[in-house]
């Protein structure tokens, strides 16, 4: 996870909230399969648009305040802010493809 962040209840609020331009936030779990698939396409991502997106991730089990405050009920969800709003969403393992239009979409 060298490019992306590890977010906590602590952090969220200055890491993202206060971020000018995209983040997008991954909620995942270590014994969550897909969650461990998707990993590895975000990081590729968060490469690909260094200085254009932030990427981070928050471990649900150790930050449940946050899953509970964006209604976090199956993962993996992305979620996308934009200026520290959120803007839109991915649930579950989808294709490197779909991730990359969401990036181009929200970082433009």
């Amino acid at each position: 996870m060298s490019n992306s962040v590890e977010l906590t209840d602590a952090t969220f609020s200055s890491e993202i909230e206060k971020h000018d331009g995209l983040a997008v936030v991954d909620f995942w779990a270590p014994w969550c399969g897909p969650c461990r698939m998707l990993g590895p396409l975000l990081d590729e991502l968060a490469t690909e648009y260094a200085g254009k997106a932030k990427v981070a991730k928050v471990d649900v089990d150790q930050n449940q305040s946050l899953a509970q405050r964006f209604g976090v009920r199956s993962i993996p969800l992305i979620l996308f802010f934009k200026d520290g709003k959120v803007v839109d969403q991915v649930l579950g393992a989808v294709p490197k493809a779909q991730l990359a239009a969401k990036f181009q979409q929200h970082a433009a």
